[in-house]
């Protein structure tokens, strides 16, 4: 009986392990078999296990991948190049002087305006242009005007708007008519932004003197129409003429309109510059509004002073309507100035900030 246990166990031990053996042998990882009979002896049975190897991939698999590589640098090349006339373009360390000229440029530096151009004298947008820019200026008087003329007749400055409601009403509308007529003439409205862009080579002379004419003809009505519908408190309320106020010596409204002119025409090459817009074209900007901004501040500075002229067509239109001796009588102050500031502002944008002198041809 002992001897028939030892086979029934030696039998059972050899069943155990060809059991063992066979479900090694079906055993499946991932649907795929992990493991096969590596060899057969009388000692043992050896199942290894299979290791799969990624490196080793099947040629579809890599295909595969590197077809999702390529369409991901393509997705990343498109963010690149929507920004790429961004921030991003341009390091926070730039290189100055000459050296920044080697750089590659992601915006287009429009050429310079020609001294003389007679072909713009038969051009129809010649014409319209300066036509925007009389009727520009024409409201930008007719409703500054009547605001200066409601303010002067309240009994005092808390019946009306006060200084802040001018200096709102001259920066509301320059912002307003800026909007309206930058696309048919540039929205000058001012014959000191007229010079300053001229002497950037923005425009041509012939298109320069045009736009002064037609903006001081502008100026004339606007102020004219004010009068006509109030003739009486125009002309006892000053015509909004601009004056150098008593405390004030000529030299002060002097220094005030050369500064506060340049204010104007340097927010006005600012916001209109080719390279600014295209290094900041990740934050939206509307050009009209920093000008609009800038002639705010600057009548809340200098009403008090000079009244604020900084722009010689407002000054002429007014004077010319109101017609008293005492307007004319530092008149010289409100040309001289703004085209002083317009100058300092030109040379300060385009040799100082932009360099463009000193850029390669």
């Amino acid at each position: 009986m002992s001897g028939q246990r030892g086979m029934v166990g030696r039998h059972t031990g050899h069943r155990r392990k060809k059991n063992d053996f066979n479900r090694g042998r079906v055993g499946r990882h991932g649907g795929r078999p992990v493991c096969y009979k590596s060899a057969l002896s009388s000692s043992s049975l050896h199942c290894q296990p299979l290791r799969l190897n990624r490196v080793g991939r099947s040629a579809k698999s890599r295909e595969a991948a590197e077809a999702r590589r390529r369409e991901k640098e393509r997705e990343m090349e498109g963010k690149e190049e929507d920004v790429k006339l961004g921030a991003n373009k341009f390091s926070e360390r730039q290189p100055i002087g000459t050296s920044a000229q080697t750089q590659d440029k992601d915006y287009t530096e429009p050429p310079p305006a020609p001294l003389f151009e007679p072909g713009e004298l038969t051009s129809w947008s010649f014409y319209r242009a300066g036509i925007a820019e009389f009727m520009a200026t024409f409201l930008f008087l007719y409703i500054t005007i009547l605001t200066v003329m409601g303010v002067k007749r309240a009994p005092n400055m808390c019946a009306s708007v006060g200084i802040q409601g001018i200096a709102w009403a001259f920066g509301g509308m320059i912002f307003a008519l800026v909007y309206c007529t930058a696309g048919i003439s540039g929205g000058h409205i001012n014959p000191a932004v007229t010079f300053g862009l001229f002497l950037a080579r923005k425009l041509s002379l012939t298109r320069a003197l045009f736009y002064i004419v037609m903006q001081c003809l502008g100026a004339i009505c606007g102020a004219g129409v004010v009068k006509g519908f109030q003739k009486g408190p125009y002309q006892a309320f000053g015509g909004g003429a601009n004056t150098v106020a008593h405390g004030y010596t000529k030299g002060d409204g002097l220094g005030a309109e050369i500064i506060g002119t340049f204010v104007l025409v340097y927010t006005v090459f600012s916001a209109t510059d080719a390279k600014r817009s295209a290094r900041d074209s990740h934050v939206p900007i509307l050009a009209p509004l920093p000008i609009g901004f800038a002639v705010f501040l600057v009548h809340l500075a200098t009403i008090p002073i000079t009244g604020t002229g900084i722009n010689p067509a407002r000054s002429l239109g007014a004077a010319i309507i109101y017609n008293k001796d005492h307007a004319w009588d530092d008149h010289w102050i409100f040309w001289v100035g703004p085209f002083i500031g317009a100058l300092l502002a030109a040379l300060y944008h385009q040799v100082v900030i932009r360099a463009i002198p000193f850029k390669s041809k």
